[in-house]
C-alpha cells in the first residue's frame, strides 16, 4: 500500500500474525495490515506493542455503580445485594445515577473499552429514572464508545405488576434491548415469556441474568435457548452468570450445552461478582461459582468475560478494567496455558463483540478502526500481567495515550 493515510500504526503485533506489521488507518477504517510504504499523516511507531480490537464490555450496571460510600453488606449473599441495592434505588435521582456512570464510564474507556452494554433497572421502585439518566450519556461518549442499553428487570415482572409496561415505555423511549432476571421472579418461564414477548415485538435482542446460584435450581437457560428457537431468535439471546450449570455432572453439562449450541445462545462469565457471591454457605471446599468457561468454549460458545458490578454489595471491588477480568478467570476458571489465555483475550474482545452484534469489528481491512495498543508483544501477556493498555483508538481517531514513567531512585 503506498498512497496517503491518516494514521499508521507501524511495528504491531497482532493475535493471528508472526512478526510485527503495520497497520493502516483511513477515516475510521483500517485500510491495510502489512507493509506500508506511502505516507501517513500520523505515524506512531510502537516498538513490536501488541494491537487488539477495543476491548468490549458486555455486561455492566452502570446505574448502580459505586455505592460502597452508602450501602454496607454485612453477610455477603446475593439476596441481600438484591435486597440492599433495592432499597438504595429509592434514594436515586437522574443526576446521581449519571455522575456515578460518567465515572465508571471513564475508568473503561481508559482501559481501552470501545463498546459496552449496560443494564439499566425499570421497575417499580425505580420507574424510568434510570433510563432518562443513562440516555444522553449514549450520545456524550460516543466518541470514544458505543454504548448499549439494556431495559432490565432485576425486581421480577411477575411478583413486580407494572413492570412489563415500564419495559416497553423504556423500549419506546429508546433502550436497545430487553433483559430479564427469571431467578428473582415467582414464575420464571412466565418472566422468560414476556422478556421474549417484548424481544420480538420491538425486534431487538434479549439478554437474560440467569440460574445464580450454588446448586441447580432453575436450570432456567434449557427454556431460554427452547424459547430461542421458536421465536428464530438463535444469535441473539445471551445469558449472564449461569453458575448452576457447574453444579449438574459433566455429561448433564454436555446435554445443556448442546442446547445451548443448538439455540445459539452466547453466555456471559461475570468473574468477580460470581466468585464472591457464590459459595458463601460452604463450609469447607467452597465452591467458585463460575460457569464452566472451558468447556462451553471447546463446545463453540461464544464467552465474554465482563465486569458486572462495581463497588457495590454484588461486588465490592472494581475497576472497570475488563483485563482484570481476563486475569482473574486465568486462575478461577483453570485457564493458565498459552492457548488459554489467548482464549481468554478473545473472550473480552471477539466473543463480547459477536454476543452485542457490533458491525465490521476485528482486525481486518475494511473493519472499524476500533483499536487497543497494549505495553506487551505477546497476548499470554496481555493477560498474565494485566499489560497497561498505551494507546485507545476510536473509529480511527487516538482517543487515549498513557504515559507510564517509573523513576527507580532506590537504584
Amino acid at each position: 500500500m503506498s498512497e496517503t493515510v491518516d494514521l499508521l500504526l507501524r511495528g504491531a503485533h497482532l493475535l493471528d500474525r508472526d512478526g510485527p506489521v503495520d497497520v493502516a488507518i483511513t477515516g475510521d477504517r483500517i485500510a491495510s495490515v502489512g507493509t506500508v510504504t506511502g505516507t501517513a499523516r500520523e505515524m506512531l511507531e510502537l516498538g513490536g506493542r501488541l494491537v487488539t480490537p477495543g476491548l468490549v464490555e458486555s455486561h455492566i450496571h452502570l446505574d448502580k455503580a459505586l455505592l460502597d460510600d452508602r450501602v454496607v453488606s454485612t453477610t455477603g449473599t446475593l439476596e441481600e445485594a438484591i435486597r440492599l441495592t433495592g432499597a438504595a434505588k429509592r434514594t436515586f435521582t437522574v443526576e446521581d445515577i449519571r455522575a456515578r456512570a460518567r465515572r465508571v464510564l471513564d475508568l473503561a474507556v481508559r482501559a481501552g473499552t470501545t463498546a459496552m452494554r449496560s443494564h439499566v433497572e425499570v421497575d417499580p421502585i425505580i420507574g424510568l429514572t434510570g433510563m432518562e439518566a443513562m440516555l444522553p450519556l449514549r450520545e456524550e461518549y460516543a466518541p470514544a464508545l458505543d454504548l448499549q442499553l439494556c431495559a432490565f428487570a432485576q425486581e421480577g415482572i411477575v411478583k413486580a405488576p407494572g413492570t412489563e409496561g415500564l419495559l416497553r415505555r423504556a423500549l419506546t423511549m429508546g433502550a436497545d434491548l430487553v433483559g430479564g432476571c427469571p431467578y428473582n421472579d415467582t414464575d420464571g418461564l412466565e418472566h422468560i415469556r414476556i422478556v421474549f414477548a417484548l424481544a420480538t415485538a420491538f425486534g431487538v435482542d434479549a439478554d437474560f441474568h440467569a440460574d445464580f446460584a450454588d446448586e441447580p435450581e432453575h436450570l432456567h437457560v434449557r427454556e431460554i435457548a427452547s424459547q430461542t428457537v421458536r421465536a428464530g431468535w438463535q444469535g441473539r439471546v445471551v445469558v449472564g452468570h449461569l453458575s448452576e450449570l457447574s453444579a449438574v455432572p459433566g455429561y448433564r453439562q454436555d446435554e445443556i450445552i448442546a442446547e445451548i449450541v443448538g439455540a445459539g445462545v452466547g453466555v456471559i462469565c461475570l468473574p468477580a461478582t460470581d466468585l464472591y457471591l457464590m459459595g458463601r454457605r460452604d463450609e469447607s471446599n467452597v465452591r467458585r461459582g463460575l460457569t464452566p468457561v472451558r468447556r462451553l468454549l471447546a463446545a463453540g460458545v461464544p464467552v465474554a468475560l465482563a465486569s458486572n458490578n462495581i463497588r457495590n454489595p454484588f461486588t465490592p471491588v472494581g475497576t472497570a478494567d475488563l483485563g482484570h477480568m481476563a486475569f482473574l478467570a486465568a486462575v478461577a476458571a483453570h485457564m493458565g496455558t498459552p492457548a488459554e489465555l489467548r482464549a481468554l483475550l478473545s473472550a473480552i474482545t471477539l466473543h463480547p463483540a459477536r454476543l452485542l452484534r457490533l458491525p465490521d469489528y476485528g482486525l481486518a481491512p475494511g473493519c472499524r478502526a476500533d483499536l487497543v495498543v497494549w505495553d506487551c508483544a505477546r497476548p499470554e501477556e496481555a493477560v498474565a500481567t494485566i499489560a497497561p493498555r498505551t494507546l485507545v483508538i476510536k473509529r480511527g481517531r487516538v482517543t487515549i495515550e498513557a504515559r507510564h514513567e517509573i523513576h527507580e531512585r532506590w537504584r
